[in-house]
């Protein structure tokens, strides 16, 4: 994953499981939206767990790590008129 360079947020979480079942497959998506401006960026490592699960299929002693990084972006300062 790539990202900004010195964060305002730098967030990493795992998940591990001994079993893990989807009886349908989910939907998801990441959005980074509101005010104001950031230079953000996410992703994942799987464990035994593909980036798209199947329905129904048991998936066995999986780990995700997954990481938000964020930085505000300042917006560009107005230039004074003459």
């Amino acid at each position: 994953m790539t990202g900004p360079d010195q964060p305002d947020i730098d967030f990493v979480a795992r998940v591990t499981a001994e079993e893990l079942r989807f009886s349908e497959a989910p939907e998801s998506r990441v959005e980074f939206s509101g005010h104001p401006e950031r230079d953000s960026a996410s992703g994942s490592v799987r464990h035994n767990l593909p980036g798209s699960v199947d329905d129904g299929v048991t998936y066995r002693r999986i780990r995700v790590d997954y990481r938000i990084r964020s930085k505000i972006v300042e917006p560009a300062r107005r230039r004074r008129r003459s």
